[in-house]
């Protein structure tokens, strides 16, 4: 069925004085109205943005990284066993994949992964698995992507003599759990609040190494002045990307800059070969390959099977087993697509009218664990609301939940503490578990807090556009020129751009569904431009000869012909 979606609110950024824009020297001015709409007001931070890749804040500023990195280096000397615990998406894999192999590099030689299953474990530390590790011998846990909400699962693994080190990025609660250190970018000292729980794990291995390179003794500090922490960054890149951490950040962007540049090496098996089977040239990889490409697919384990099928891909020896893997991601994934599909159906038949209702609060029995955070998405793109979707069981039920800017939906769940079994996320995505008898409080309680929030607001999804163009000045040398911007992604997001009463020549809808708008834009003297808008379809007869376009550009390359083209983002009519 096709939907439109709601509408769209253009806003077009003031142009910056002239006066201003000409001291940009050797930036194109489109560029340097980009850069000044972000904040970049000056030259000098323009070109600091644009030109630095080696932000490095000291990982011992990190609350209690000195207290971790010393009992993890006791555990190296002692030959200690160790559970790397991770999470079950697309910055828990990487991050359970870079701190084992993190560790390993560094002289450990019995680290053990583990990431919960989502059906049967869900999200975070659980008392079960504490007790299967202890039984199994293991007393020393570290976290990664998890567990800064684990208040009674970190007491419980003390009674039974486990220490846990927990590293994580989520948003802090009330109190920190009582473990033997708690390494989380959020709390006082670090420079950087909005690092990837991956990127986190980076900077635990990154002091980690720094400390037996300072301290240790023979073989195991050359093991540290041999070790190549570049090495890694490519998994920081995809879980940074996947996570949707903040790109106009200077450490995040530094290091996925140089996590691009490893990726594209593609040295990795698991890596090539996921990009074989998302049919992506290494040479052509872009932070949009990671949303779009890779991190779906890494997510597709979690979400349907285990997270560990992920893992074992992203640490397969060799090209044989990774193409084996890979495979089975890709059949993964396409399962979720359909999955995701028919359960957006089943929820919006249920959601009957919301255009009174500040929040959609929905849920059935027949929805997966793995879908429910997919589809919630999908309503907030749909319908611009809060979007709250739960899977029933029997005594518990689990939701994911997905906001908007003027809803931070992580400290409306803090408010509602008292009716939940557990909950965590941040502003613009969370989860939690209910019991079955609370959902209907719980419900009325988010319905008002989110009726609080945006009273008063003309909720409507706002488009921002970075500066109204004339269809001439289209042309490969703007497309190389924004190309600086990258890494592109949330928080520093493709330029948007827009044609006042650009010229229609055709309009028709293509893909299999007929759900995608293709159009062919004049330009006088010139060849005529492409222009493509998925999900757009619904407008091949609404729309004129005339109408108005808001894209991001791009290079397409089809038979060895290159030539720009337009990525519709939304169009309407031409204003009078």
């Amino acid at each position: 069925m096709q939907v439109n979606p709601k509408s769209k609110r253009w806003v077009v950024a003031p142009e910056a004085p002239s006066g201003v824009l000409r001291q940009y020297h050797n930036i194109h001015r489109i560029l340097a109205q980009v850069l000044y709409n972000r904040g970049m007001t000056t030259p000098e931070t323009a070109r600091t943005f644009l030109n630095s890749r080696n932000i490095h804040n000291n990982p011992m500023t990190m609350a209690d990284m000195p207290k971790a990195v010393g009992r993890l280096r006791q555990a190296l000397v002692r030959d200690e066993p160790i559970v790397v615990y991770g999470d079950f998406d697309a910055d828990g894999v990487t991050s359970t994949t870079l701190m084992v192999q993190g560790l390993q590099l560094l002289g450990a030689r019995n680290v053990k992964a583990y990431i919960p299953n989502r059906v049967d474990e869900g999200y975070g530390l659980n008392t079960r698995a504490i007790d299967d590790l202890c039984h199994e011998g293991y007393r020393l846990i570290i976290t990664v992507d998890c567990g800064i909400r684990s208040m009674d699962e970190v007491a419980y693994a003390r009674k039974l003599g486990v220490e846990i080190i927990v590293t994580d990025h989520h948003s802090l609660g009330p109190e920190l759990p009582d473990a033997y250190a708690v390494i989380n970018c959020k709390r006082e000292g670090y420079a950087e609040d909005m690092l990837a729980g991956v990127g986190v794990a980076y900077k635990v291995i990154d002091a980690l190494r720094l400390a037996t390179e300072a301290n240790g003794r023979g073989e195991e500090r050359n093991r540290a002045r041999n070790f190549n922490l570049d090495q890694m960054l490519d998994l920081v890149a995809i879980g940074t990307v996947a996570d949707l951490m903040p790109l106009d950040r200077a450490e995040n962007r530094a290091l996925v800059q140089r996590g691009l540049d490893v990726l594209r090496r593609a040295e990795r098996p698991g890596i090539r070969a996921l990009l074989d089977v998302s049919n992506v040239p290494p040479a052509d990889v872009n932070t949009g390959t990671i949303g779009f490409a890779l991190g779906p697919r890494i997510n597709a384990a979690g979400r349907l099977e285990s997270a560990m099928t992920a893992y074992e891909l992203l640490t397969a020896p060799n090209s044989e087993t990774a193409a084996l893997l890979a495979n089975r991601l890709q059949d993964l994934n396409i399962l979720r697509q359909e999955k995701t599909r028919a359960a957006q159906d089943l929820i919006r038949g249920e959601l009957g009218d919301i255009d009174s209702h500040p929040l959609i609060f929905a849920g059935h029995h027949d929805l997966e664990s793995g879908i429910v955070g997919l589809v919630a998405g999908r309503l907030v793109e749909e319908y611009y609301r809060p979007s709250i979707v739960m899977e029933h069981g029997l005594d518990e039920s689990r939701a994911s939940c997905r906001s908007i800017p003027q809803f931070d939906i992580t400290r409306a769940l803090d408010q509602c503490a008292d009716l939940l079994v557990r909950h965590g996320g941040h502003a613009l995505a969370a989860g939690f578990t209910v019991r079955n008898e609370n959902i209907p409080a719980l419900r009325e309680r988010l319905l008002d807090l989110a009726q609080d929030a945006l009273r008063g607001h003309d909720v409507m999804p706002t488009l921002e556009i970075d500066a109204a163009l004339n269809v001439h000045d289209l042309n490969e040398e703007l497309v190389a020129e924004l190309n600086r911007l990258e890494p592109t992604g949330n928080a520093n997001r493709q330029p948007v751009f827009m044609v006042r009463r650009a010229r229609i020549l055709e309009s028709r809808t293509v893909g299999k569904e007929e759900k995608h708008l293709k159009l062919r834009v004049a330009r006088a003297g010139q060849p005529a431009l492409d222009a493509i808008g998925f999900n757009l379809g619904y407008w091949v007869n609404q729309i004129g000869d005339e109408a108005d376009l808001a894209f991001t550009l791009e290079i397409n390359e089809w038979k060895e012909r290159r030539s720009v083209q337009l990525r519709l983002e939304d169009v309407r009519r031409p204003e009078k």
